[in-house]
């Protein structure tokens, strides 16, 4: 004789029944609510803050009641004007590319500087005045430096993003070889691992959280410095229209084309932030 308990919980019993699908396992008609709770928990904060911020922006134009102020209703049109033309994914494939070859540069660099400074004091002693150099050189001066240098070709922009991007990926890279377990270098020594285990193992599992904080650092300062040098020295690219758009005084264009190029960086972010998460989900994650 089956009792409630088993009926409510899908429990096989002795009437014949076919066990239904457990409530809040992932699986059968229960899914799609779970589902839709983790999407809305993951997306429902952001997008209560964009709903706030347009509100917010609409309620600030019709109270200034200036053309320097559009309405959110202009701005969208000129967003969608930029995005229908083509010239959204044409411009802003320009820049993508200048921001990717500087900064695969940087990150080719900043990775061997940053292990040599971890790995050897002298090395360390040498490299810590370029690196905070190169810290406290602001964007816009590596940006006027490199449009003097290297005129309007290629080289301009990407040397400037891979100046301004490696300092601090070189730094963070560095740190997190000074975090390394020292047991676990030594254990390596004793056991006599490869340099290929020791790369896959141990350098690489240890190192990813700086590399993907680095990434991120070195990504955000190339996003401001390309938009520097398109605007100085560049005749494409999101700076450029920018630039144009700042000479026409279109304030809605200016708005639309910096909120396009604020979504691709955000979508960049989020790309990472997915790699980092699958290649830390060895690590026991907290649960107090």
């Amino acid at each position: 004789m089956s009792t409630g308990t088993e009926s409510r919980t899908g429990i096989g019993s002795d009437t014949g029944t076919t066990p239904g699908p457990v409530a809040g396992t992932g699986s059968g008609p229960a899914a799609p609510p779970v589902r839709r709770r983790r999407v809305l928990r993951a997306v429902g904060p952001a997008a209560l803050f964009v709903v706030l911020a347009a509100a917010g922006w609409q309620l600030m134009a019709v109270v200034v009641d200036s053309v320097l102020v559009p309405g959110v209703g202009d701005i969208a049109g000129e967003l969608a004007g930029i995005v229908v033309d083509g010239s959204f994914a044409q411009e802003l494939g320009i820049t993508v590319l200048r921001v990717a070859l500087g900064f695969a540069l940087a990150f080719v660099v900043a990775v061997a500087a940053g292990i040599a400074m971890g790995r050897n004091e002298f090395v360390q002693r040498f490299g810590e005045p370029a690196v905070l150099l190169g810290l406290t050189i602001p964007g816009l001066v590596w940006a006027l430096l490199c449009v003097i240098w290297f005129g309007v070709g290629l080289a301009n922009p990407v040397i400037a993003v891979a100046l301004s991007s490696a300092p601090a990926l070189a730094l963070t890279i560095y740190q997190g070889v000074r975090s390394v377990d020292p047991d676990l270098l030594e254990m390596a020594h004793v056991y006599r691992f490869s340099r290929t285990t020791r790369l896959r193992r141990l350098w690489l599992p240890a190192l990813a959280p700086s590399l993907f904080a680095g990434a991120r650092l070195g990504l955000s300062l190339g996003w401001k410095v390309i938009v520097l040098v398109e605007v100085f020295g560049m005749s494409s690219g999101v700076g450029y229209q920018l630039n144009n758009a700042f000479a026409e005084q279109n304030v809605a264009a200016v708005l639309a084309w910096t909120l396009l190029f604020a979504v691709m960086a955000v979508l960049e972010y989020g790309v990472l932030q997915g790699l980092e998460r699958r290649a830390g989900r060895w690590r026991k994650a907290v649960t107090v």
